[in-house]
C-alpha cells in the first residue's frame, strides 16, 4: 500500500477518482480548484529572463520620469520669470514716472491689464480641463488611495495644469507653481510608461509592459515625488512626501525607484537653471524652483546664533499660534468651497471665469494700494541688497526685480510693503528669509493680514494654483514679526530674524496641510542647513497637533467636500465592535460561470459596480440549508431581506434589455415583465410566490429555475467561485468570445492576457457598444478569466481586520464567505469610510 500511495491510480478508490476527472469538463475543473496536469511538465517554468528585462525596463522608466518631471519645472520657472519681468518692469516703469507726473491711476490700469490677461487665460486653460484646477494634489492624494478621478492624469490635463499654472502666477494670484508641479509629475509618471494617449490617440507603440493598475500607480507615485523633488530641491523629501501623504499602497521595492525618479528630476532641473541663468552649465547652482537660500549670522555680530535652547520655547508657542492660524485658514477655505459649490458650480460656467477676474480686480488693487498708502519708506541699508552674499545666487542680476521697490519714496529710501507685494514670491520669501532690520511691525502685520485673506479667498477658484509657496510667505511674514517684537520690545539682541522668519513659514504651512516627516525634511533640504531639523520638527509636530483639534488639513477638507471615499490610515478602536457581515452589503449583483449574453449586457448596463462574483447555487446543501443550520445559512436574513430588491433589481434589467437590438431578446424579457407593479411590499413577496415569479431567469442554461421551486430553493446559498471585473467582461462581449447551445463550452475562443490588456487603461463603455451583431442566447464562459483566488473575510472578522486587509493590499472589493464557501455579501471602500463606519456604530448601539 505504501507503493500505491505514491501512483495517482493504484487501488479502486483512486481509480474511481481517476475515472471523474477524466469526464470532467475544463470549466467544472476550473470550479472545483483543479487544474489539467500537462504529462511532459507538471510545475510551470518561471521566465527569469523576462522577468530582469522588465525591471531594467521599470528603472529606465522612473528614470525618463524624473527627467520628464524636471523638464517640466524648467519650462513653468522660465516663461513665469519671463512674463513676470515683461509686466513689473513696465510696471515699475510706470510707477515712477507717474509719481512725478501724477498719473497712477494710469499705472494701476496698466497693472490690470497685465493681471487680468493672464488670470483670463488661465480660467479658459480650466475650462478646457475642469480636473486641471487647484493644486491637485487631493485628486492625486485620492488616485493613490484607489479611487480613480476622472481626467485625473491624462495629457490635456497636463497641457491645462502647465500653461494655466504659469498664467496664474504670472497674473499675480496669490498662488503658487510648487504644488501644480506635483500632480504634473504624477500625470507624467502615468501616462509616459504607457506609450499611448487618450487625447492624442495616433499615439500608439506597441509597448506590453505595465499594463495594470499596480503598474501605473507606482509609476504616479513616483511622479509625485519628482514634482515636489523639482519644485524644492528636496529628492529625499519629494520620496518621503509620496510615502506620507500620497500612496497608500507601498512595498520595498519602490522605494529606491521613487528616489532614484526624484534625483533625476532634481539633477536635470539643476542642470538646465544653472545654465540657462548661470551660463555655468554643470555647476548645480540652482537645486529647485524654490531655495531659501543658506542661513549665517553676520561677522560682525558676535552675540548672533541661529538658535539657542532657550529659542525651542517660542518655538512651540510659534507652532500653536501657526496651527491655530492654520484651522483659521481652512476653516474659512472650507467655507468658501461649499458656498462656491452652492453657487458658483451651479451657473454657466462663465461664472466660474467671472469670479476668478474677480479675485484678480481685487488683488491688484489691494496690492497697489498697499503699497502706496500703507508702506512705509525705509533708509536704504549699506548692502543695498540681501545681506548674505550666499544668498545672491537666488535673486541674479538677470532678475528684473531688485531686491529693493522705491515705490512712492525718495531716493536713498525704498518701500517696505512694495518691496513684498512688488517682488516674485520665491525673492519676498528670500528678503524675510535674510534681510536685516528693514520692516516694521506695522508693515509685516498688514502684509499678513491681506495675504492670509485674499490666499484664503484665492485658493479654490477655477485656476491651477498651488499653496505651498503662499503658506510659506504667510507664515515668514508671521515669523520676522514675532522676532521683530521680541529684540525690539523685549529686548533680545541674540535673535536672528531669518530663524524666526523659518519657523514661522514651518508653523503656518504646518497648521494649513498638517505634514509632518515630510515637510521636515523639505524645509532642511530647502534650507541646507542641518541644525534646524529639531525646531523644524517640534514647530510641525506642535502646529499639527494644535490643528487637527479643530479641524483636518486642507487637501482633506476638499477631499471631503469632494465626496470622495478616502480611507484612514486606520480605524479607531471602538469600530472592532462592528463585524464584516455589520458593514458588508448583502444585495449582490453575479453571474453564474455560464452566462448569457442577454443577461451580461443587462448587468452591465444597469449597474456600475466594478467587479462581480462568480457564484453557482448550492444544492447540494439544500436540506441543511432549509433546516436552518447556522454554518450553511448564517446570513439568511439578508438573504431573505434582499428578495425584495432583486426582484426590483431584475425589473430595472428587464426595461434595461428591451432596448437591445434584437427582437428575439425583447421577447424574452416581456415573459418575465410583472404586468403591473405591487401596490404593497408586504404582498409583493406573496405574489411572487404564487406567479411563481423568477428572478434571475436563464442565467445558467443547465440549471435553469424550475416551476416547482419554493422560496428557499430560488434563494438557495451560493456558492464563491471568484471574481470577474467589469472591463473583462465588456471585452470579452467586444470580441464576440461566446459558444451556442449546441456546443460545447471548449469551443468558445480563448483570449491570452495581452489581447485581454490590449485596451488598457481605457475600456469600452458598454453603453457605446453596437451589440446588434450579437446573439442574445450565445452564452458566455467566465471561468477562464475571473479570478479564483481573491482576497476574502469570514462575516465574524472585525472591522480593523478587514480594514488593514483592504489599505495594505490595495483592494477595491473584498467578498464576505461563510464556513462552507458561501458568498453572503461584499465589501467594497463606501463601506469603510470614516461617515458609513460612524452610521453603523450608531445602528449597533440601538440594537444592543
Amino acid at each position: 500500500m505504501a507503493g500505491c500511495r505514491g501512483s495517482l491510480c493504484c487501488c479502486c478508490r483512486w481509480c474511481c477518482c481517476c475515472g471523474e476527472r477524466e469526464t470532467r469538463t475544463p470549466e467544472e475543473l476550473t470550479i472545483l480548484g483543479e487544474t489539467q496536469e500537462e504529462e511532459e511538465e507538471i510545475l510551470p517554468r518561471k521566465d527569469y529572463e523576462k522577468g530582469r528585462r522588465y525591471e531594467a525596463v521599470k528603472w529606465m522608466m522612473v528614470f525618463a520620469i524624473g527627467v520628464c518631471t524636471g523638464l517640466v519645472g524648467l519650462f513653468v520657472d522660465f516663461f513665469v520669470r519671463l512674463f513676470t519681468q515683461l509686466k513689473f518692469g513696465v510696471v515699475q516703469t510706470s510707477v515712477e514716472e507717474c509719481s512725478q507726473k501724477g498719473c497712477l491711476a494710469l499705472s494701476l490700469l496698466e497693472l490690470l491689464g497685465f493681471n487680468l490677461t493672464f488670470v483670463f487665460l488661465a480660467s479658459i486653460l480650466v475650462l478646457i480641463e475642469p480636473v486641471a484646477a487647484g493644486s491637485g494634489i487631493p485628486e492625486i492624494k485620492c488616485y493613490l488611495n484607489g479611487v480613480k478621478v476622472p481626467g485625473i492624469v491624462r495629457l490635456r490635463t497636463l497641457l491645462c495644469k502647465v500653461f494655466g499654472v504659469l498664467f496664474s502666477v504670472a497674473g499675480g494670484l496669490f498662488v503658487g507653481k510648487e504644488g501644480p508641479m506635483i500632480h504634473s509629475g504624477a500625470v507624467v509618471g502615468a501616462g509616459l510608461p504607457q506609450f499611448q494617449s487618450i487625447s492624442l490617440r495616433k499615439i500608439q507603440f506597441n509597448f506590453p509592459y505595465f499594463r495594470s493598475d499596480r503598474d501605473k500607480r507606482d509609476f504616479v507615485s513616483a511622479g509625485a515625488a519628482a514634482g515636489v523633488a523639482a519644485a524644492f530641491g528636496a529628492p529625499i523629501g519629494g520620496t518621503l512626501f509620496s510615502l506620507e501623504e500620497g500612496s497608500s499602497f507601498w512595498n520595498q521595492g519602490l522605494t529606491w525607484k521613487v528616489l532614484f525618479c526624484s534625483m533625476s528630476a532634481t539633477f536635470t532641473l539643476n542642470f538646465f537653471r544653472s545654465g540657462i541663468q548661470f551660463g555655468s552649465w554643470g555647476s548645480f547652482q540652482l537645486p529647485g524652483l524654490l531655495n531659501f537660500g543658506e542661513f549665517k549670522c553676520s561677522d560682525s555680530d558676535k552675540k548672533c546664533h541661529l538658535w539657542t535652547a532657550m529659542d525651542l520655547g517660542f518655538f512651540v508657542v510659534m507652532g500653536v499660534i501657526g496651527g491655530l492660524l492654520g484651522a483659521t485658514f481652512n476653516c474659512l477655505n472650507k467655507r468658501l468651497a461649499k458656498y462656491r459649490m452652492r453657487n458658483v458650480h451651479p451657473k454657466p460656467k462663465l461664472v466660474r471665469v467671472l469670479e476668478s477676474l474677480l479675485v484678480s480686480v481685487v488683488s491688484t488693487v489691494v496690492v497697489f494700494m498697499a503699497s502706496m498708502v500703507l508702506g512705509e519708506c525705509r533708509q536704504m541699508s549699506a548692502s543695498g541688497q540681501i545681506s548674505n552674499d550666499s544668498s545672491q545666487l537666488q535673486v541674479t542680476s538677470e532678475d528684473v526685480n531688485s531686491s529693493t521697490k522705491t515705490f512712492f519714496c525718495p531716493n536713498d529710501t525704498y518701500n517696505d510693503m512694495a518691496t513684498l507685494f512688488f517682488n516674485p514670491q520665491e525673492s519676498a520669501i528670500l528678503q524675510l528669509f535674510h534681510q536685516d532690520s528693514t520692516f516694521s511691525p506695522v508693515t509685516l502685520a498688514l502684509f499678513f493680514a491681506l495675504y492670509f485673506l485674499l490666499a484664503c479667498w484665492t485658493y479654490g477658484i477655477s485656476v491651477p494654483s498651488g499653496l505651498f509657496v503662499p503658506s510659506l510667505l504667510c507664515g515668514a511674514a508671521f515669523g520676522r514679526l514675532v522676532a521683530n517684537v521680541l529684540k525690539s520690545y523685549i529686548g533680545l539682541g541674540h535673535i536672528y530674524s531669518g530663524t524666526f522668519a523659518l519657523i514661522g513659514a514651518a508653523a503656518f504651512l504646518g497648521g494649513v496641510v498638517r505634514m509632518t516627516i515630510s515637510l521636515t525634511v523639505i524645509l532642511i533640504e530647502s534650507t541646507n542647513e542641518i541644525t534646524y531639523g529639531l525646531p523644524i520638527m517640534i514647530t510641525l509636530m506642535v502646529a499639527k497637533w494644535t490643528g487637527d483639534f479643530f479641524n483636518k488639513g486642507i487637501y482633506d477638507i476638499h477631499v471631503g467636500l469632494r465626496g470622495v471615499p478616502l480611507l484612514e490610515w486606520e480605524t479607531e478602536a471602538e469600530m472592532d465592535k462592528l463585524r464584516a457581515s455589520d458593514i458588508m452589503e448583502p444585495n449582490l449583483t453575479y453571474v453564474y460561470p455560464h452566462t448569457r449574453i442577454q443577461s451580461l449586457v443587462s448587468i452591465l448596463r444597469t449597474t456600475v459596480h466594478h467587479a462581480f462574483p462568480v457564484v453557482t447555487e448550492n444544492r447540494g446543501n439544500e436540506k441543511e440549508f432549509m433546516k436552518g443550520n447556522q454554518l450553511i445559512s448564517n446570513n439568511i436574513k439578508f438573504k431573505k431581506s434582499s428578495i425584495l430588491t432583486r426582484a426590483g433589481e431584475q425589473r430595472r434589467r428587464s426595461q434595461s434589455m428591451k432596448s437591445y437590438p434584437s427582437s428575439e431578446l425583447r421577447n424574452v424579457c416581456d415573459e418575465h415583465l410583472p404586468s403591473e407593479e405591487p401596490a404593497e411590499k408586504e404582498d409583493l413577496l406573496q405574489q411572487m410566490l404564487e406567479r411563481r415569479y423568477t428572478p434571475y431567469p436563464n442565467l445558467y442554461p443547465d440549471q435553469s429555475p424550475s416551476e416547482d421551486w419554493t422560496m428557499e430553493e430560488r434563494f438557495r446559498p451560493l456558492t464563491f467561485h471568484g471574481l470577474i471585473l467589469r472591463s473583462q467582461l465588456v471585452t470579452l462581449l467586444v470580441r464576440g468570445v461566446c459558444y451556442s447551445e449546441s456546443q460545447s463550452s471548449a469551443s468558445q475562443p480563448r483570449l491570452s492576457y495581452a489581447e485581454m490588456a490590449e485596451d488598457y487603461p481605457r475600456y469600452p463603455d458598454i453603453h457605446d457598444l453596437d451589440l446588434t451583431l450579437l446573439n442574445p442566447r450565445m452564452i458566455v464562459d467566465v471561468t477562464p478569466y475571473m479570478n479564483p483566488a481573491p482576497f476574502t473575510v469570514s462575516p465574524n472578522t472585525h472591522v480593523s481586520q478587514v480594514f488593514n486587509l483592504f489599505r495594505t493590499m490595495g483592494l477595491r472589493h473584498l467578498p464576505v464567505v461563510n464556513a462552507v464557501g458561501e458568498i453572503v455579501g461584499i465589501i467594497t471602500r463606501h463601506n469603510l469610510t470614516y461617515e458609513f463606519l460612524q452610521a453603523r456604530l450608531r445602528q449597533h448601539y440601538q440594537t444592543i
